[in-house]
């Protein structure tokens, strides 16, 4: 069905692929995605809801009432709301961020494009995000649909991975090189 042939396993891809199925049948998948990618990006700024999804200190009564405060705020309703909200009842809300990595995947396939993970130090412009599409699909030859996400540890730079390839050109391997080079002829 719509979750074969995909590499989406565990837990977070079995919610994810269960909320696909759904997203097709009820027309949906757009919508979906969208709702699904601005709480990640709100999660991906704010320490505090951050904190919130992932300690589980907080039980799942607090969790609920916090989330649903929070998608009522930013106007998240329909599939996407009541997905979120069976996560958090579930006690599964810790893994949200996997499970709406899974659904983008599970979009990407769907749409014959390819999903790839791109690390970045600070959150790129859209311009700067255009051409890292622009160059991935010049590689790739198909669409591409980006995952990113921001890491300050690598400096600068970006880490791309598309399947089982990966491309590390972040500033901070590039030091680690230098560094171990200089111990090497030291």
């Amino acid at each position: 069905m719509a979750g074969e042939d995909l590499r989406i396993s565990g837990m977070a891809g079995r919610y994810a692929t269960a909320l696909f199925e759904l997203a097709v049948e009820a027309n949906a998948i757009d919508s979906v995605s969208t709702d699904l990618g601005r709480l990640d990006g709100l999660i991906v700024g704010n320490p505090d809801l951050t904190r919130l999804v992932r300690s589980p200190v907080f039980s799942s009564e607090d969790q609920l009432r916090a989330l649903s405060a929070v998608l009522d705020k930013i106007a998240i309703t329909g599939l996407a709301a009541r997905f979120l909200k069976l996560v958090t009842s579930n006690r599964r809300l810790f893994a949200v961020r996997d499970m709406i990595r899974a659904y983008r995947a599970l979009v990407a396939r769907h749409r014959g494009e390819v999903s790839a993970r791109v690390t970045v130090a600070e959150m790129p412009s859209d311009k700067r995000v255009a051409e890292i599409k622009d160059a991935l699909k010049t590689v790739t030859g198909k669409d591409v649909a980006l995952d990113i996400s921001v890491e300050p540890s690598i400096i600068g730079g970006l880490i791309v991975q598309l399947g089982s390839r990966m491309v590390d050109a972040s500033l901070r391997t590039k030091l680690n090189a230098i560094k171990h080079a200089m111990k090497e002829v030291g």
